[in-house]
């Protein structure tokens, strides 16, 4: 989390110090078999999700706790939330609902997320919160191990 973080903020083009950020793990967080590079990711996409829909001084939350066989990481925000029915659209590929569709965005970023989450063994969700908002909550097992990746390999032909 401190990685995705720290990317955020040095980022001139976010607004995050505009934003109360909540960061709450539970105090007996198991440690987590995971590829740390997609799981920054998945987390700077996230937040800056959330930094684009939510008014400046709107609360952003981050939290992480265990659930069963798994850890569920929430980022939540108090902005307008999804259209009903985009809860599930919104991670496939090219698409852009709400704001995003006057924005430029090209709808490939919660898609990514999906991906580098499911590779993992995990689970991505997004549900509108009570009183406005959204959270999005990925899970990821505890057993197992991360997946490898292979590096790519890329040849010359002389």
């Amino acid at each position: 989390m401190g990685a995705a973080l720290e990317r955020l903020s040095q980022s001139e083009a976010r607004a995050l110090d505009a934003h109360p950020l909540s960061i709450v793990l539970a105090d007996d967080l198991p440690l987590v078999p995971l590829d740390s590079i997609l799981v920054e990711q998945v987390l700077v996409n996230l937040l800056d999700n959330a930094l684009k829909h939510t008014p400046p001084g709107t609360a952003i939350e981050l939290r992480a706790i265990q659930q069963g066989a798994a850890v569920m990481v929430e980022v939540a925000d108090r902005g307008p939330g999804l259209v009903a029915g985009e809860e599930e659209r919104v991670f496939d590929k090219f698409y852009r609902g709400g704001a995003d569709s006057a924005r430029g965005n090209v709808g490939l970023g919660l898609a990514i997320c999906k991906g580098m989450i499911e590779a993992q063994g995990g689970t991505i969700a997004a549900q509108n919160r009570d009183g406005g908002g959204v959270a999005f909550r990925f899970t990821l097992p505890l057993n197992g191990a991360p997946p490898q990746l292979e590096p790519e390999v890329i040849t010359k032909d002389t």
